[in-house]
């Protein structure tokens, strides 16, 4: 059984509505009202991490913004995984050309984490804001599971059974299939699906009233809704049009398995599938000068 820290997850969930909101300050009332906490409790919380400058206070308003701590922290994450040094001019120029938006996605055993955002501002960066963590069950994360264990890929299945409450059979055949040709093309093609628009929609709404545990509910919504819908393209037609959401490949680390995702979105309109395969064809280039950069930049175990 995975044990539960309630006092964590409050700390968590301060730092993820400042994550959200990265242009803004919070005091202690409202936060305390958007995360649906303890006054005392919160207050307790952000100041011990005031006192070690993961939090800022403003001396007047005695509002709250991240703190210095929180960018040494990021940096030091970053330290074992060179690919993001190199990533972030790699993936402005890849936006402007494309007059998209280029996202970098990693993963936890549990969530898939949006890192970073690159390229156009739209109504896109509602839902797709830095830090938005979704869960890593089937489909979503496909093209982690593509070039993992099949031990990976049974237990992602078995997660996105156990959250939609029964075993599903079509699923489960559909989702493997998407993986298999994920594998082979080298890229994952998402469509636009209303259980996306609806979650873009209500996380905008929230914009100026956070909630935590709202949108916890709301995204365990958004995966039930989405295994009802056709969310990955499997066989592209060069004369077809299809309303693409991403296009997603891997960057691969010493291991043979991807470290982080390169997603590239926000088209403007449909796109034909020889447009398709000329975008993934760009994006696979990208990720291959990002992969051998930083395998050239990482240091070597010592054997």
């Amino acid at each position: 059984m995975t044990l539960f820290s309630k006092p964590t997850a409050r700390a968590l969930a301060i730092l993820d509505l400042l994550m959200a909101n990265p242009q803004r300050s919070f005091g202690l009332t409202e936060m305390t009202r958007k995360l649906n906490l303890n006054k005392a409790t919160c207050h307790a919380i952000v100041s011990t991490m005031n006192r070690y400058g993961y939090l800022v206070q403003h001396p007047k308003s005695k509002a709250y913004r991240l703190g210095p701590s929180i960018v040494a922290a990021s940096a030091a994450a970053n330290a074992p995984f060179p690919a993001i040094e190199f990533a972030k001019a790699e993936l402005e120029a890849l936006a402007t050309e494309l007059d998209a938006n280029c996202i970098t996605i990693a993963h936890t055993t549990e969530q898939l984490v949006l890192l970073s955002h690159h390229g156009k501002s739209s109504s896109y960066d509602g839902l797709f804001h830095q830090g938005l963590r979704l869960p890593f069950i089937a489909p979503l994360g496909s093209c982690f599971i593509a070039w993992s264990p099949a031990k990976q890929l049974q237990q992602w299945l078995n997660h996105a059974h156990q959250a939609l409450g029964q075993y599903n059979e079509t699923l489960d055949q559909a989702f493997r299939i998407s993986v298999i040709g994920i594998n082979a093309r080298g890229f994952e093609v998402t469509l636009k699906t209303k259980a996306e628009q609806q979650l873009s929609t209500d996380i905008a709404a929230m914009a100026d009233d956070w909630d935590f545990n709202r949108l916890q509910q709301q995204i365990t919504q958004f995966h039930s809704s989405l295994c009802e819908e056709s969310f990955h393209l499997d066989h592209i037609d060069p004369s077809a049009r299809y309303s693409v959401s991403h296009i997603s490949a891997p960057i691969m680390g010493r291991s043979d398995q991807p470290e982080y995702v390169f997603a590239v979105g926000n088209f403007t309109g449909d796109l034909q599938g020889n447009e398709i395969i000329n975008i993934a064809r760009q994006l696979l280039e990208t990720c291959q000068r990002v992969s051998k950069a930083a395998l050239a930049a990482a240091p070597r175990k010592q054997s």
